[in-house]
């Protein structure tokens, strides 16, 4: 019985004490600006998103693009300084986007500061050597709200296909019956 009541008022309790919940910026929230790629053209993901199952679960928060050491970082979009600084021993930037989301890229060597305002294309951080890709690679970040991770490409604009005419085959016969 004591082990019932024990329960019971820790079971009540943290619901009562559980953060209210955040909720996460509309898909709205992508289109809010135009994102600008965080490497020069043309971008080579090294490993893809992939998001895990459940927020402790293991998984990938991000994306990993294949870059040089020494190449410069640019800001995805307008923005505000939210960390520049070391984390576990590598550089890390985040910054403040427009619709209530966050990216985050390492290891970089931040050239913004903490507040400071930036501008979407401004070169931002310089990618540093680091031990999560077999070759050096900017691991890119996007969060919306607190705590729900997304695919940051999602930012990106799509490519247009454009369907071009084929060139005509000389050794093919020519149609009897053209449409028109």
């Amino acid at each position: 019985m004591t082990t019932t009541l024990l329960l019971t008022l820790l079971f009540a309790l943290s619901g009562a004490l559980a953060p209210a919940p955040v909720s996460a910026p509309s898909e709205g929230a992508f289109q809010a600006f135009r994102a600008i790629r965080p490497l020069p053209a043309p971008l080579s993901v090294a490993r893809w998103w992939d998001p895990p199952p459940t927020p402790y679960a293991a998984g990938h928060r991000g994306v990993d693009l294949s870059a040089p050491a020494g190449a410069e970082v640019r800001a995805v979009g307008p923005g505000r300084v939210h960390f520049a600084g070391p984390v576990a021993g590598r550089g890390v930037l985040s910054l403040t986007l427009p619709g209530g989301l966050r990216t985050t890229y390492e290891p970089v060597r931040p050239l913004v500061a903490e507040g400071e305002a930036v501008a979407a294309g401004q070169v931002v951080a310089v990618l540093t050597e680091g031990s999560h890709c077999p070759a050096s690679c900017l691991h890119w970040g996007l969060l919306a709200g607190e705590d729900s991770y997304r695919n940051p490409l999602g930012l990106l604009p799509r490519a247009t296909p454009r369907l071009l005419p084929s060139a005509p085959d000389p050794d093919r016969e020519p149609d009897p019956d053209p449409p028109g």
